[in-house]
């Protein structure tokens, strides 16, 4: 797996990070959700430099300009709910991309380091021989990016895979090592060392959903 740890260089992607993880700025839901959103922008322009390019001639009012221009047939897939923000993002810069939705969850047995993840809902176009992002905000134990991807089999067989996160932890990582190919691209934003009894991500930010739509039952 080739990962892209977009924090690796000090940018403006800093500001984003650091508002989303504070306590006294990410009460702001409609901050909260812009500052996800931006960073969709941010891993959607580094993720464009791995795409496929072609020669393209576009006439102008004055003669005729030569560009490379993106020729992968794109399907962002998002993981509802905390993904739509993250998913708005990269369909700003994607926005030709066709687009599948997941619905998941965690379901908490009475040990809560047993976690299952529950799919109840899908909405995806065919994959095959297409470029597939995959979208979820927080890649804590990595089982939610692997049972999505498990669930899209039936539509096809990408070209490839990329990843797009904006928090995750060096399990999770290491656990999506091995199940996706080998060439999936990882774009993530910024890395924290572990997760909690619970299975989130410490330091983390909380609860992504919560944060982007209020508190669930």
């Amino acid at each position: 797996m080739y990962i892209h740890n977009i924090s690796h260089k000090n940018s403006i992607l800093n500001t984003f990070i650091s508002e989303i993880r504070s306590t006294t700025i990410q009460s702001d839901r409609m901050r909260f959700r812009k500052n996800i959103e931006r960073i969709g922008e941010v891993l959607a322009y580094e993720m464009s430099k791995y795409l496929d390019y072609k020669a393209t001639a576009i006439k102008t009012p004055l003669g005729i300009s030569h560009v490379n221009l993106p020729q992968n047939d794109l399907v962002l897939c998002s993981i509802l709910r905390a993904g739509v923000p993250l998913h708005n993002g990269l369909l700003n810069y994607f926005d030709t991309a066709d687009n599948a939705f997941i619905s998941a969850y965690r379901r908490h047995h009475h040990n809560p380091e047993t976690i299952d993840i529950v799919i109840e809902y899908m909405a995806s176009p065919s994959i095959e021989g297409k470029t597939l992002v995959l979208v979820d905000p927080m890649l804590a134990t990595g089982q939610s990016l692997r049972t999505a991807f498990e669930a899209l089999k039936p539509f096809g067989t990408p070209d490839s895979i990329h990843l797009a996160c904006v928090i995750g932890s060096e399990d999770g990582i290491n656990f999506i090592r091995k199940a996706f190919p080998k060439n999936t691209h990882l774009w993530i934003a910024a890395v924290d060392p572990i997760l909690n009894d619970h299975g989130y991500i410490v330091p983390g930010l909380g609860d992504a959903g919560d944060l982007a739509f209020g508190e669930k039952l």
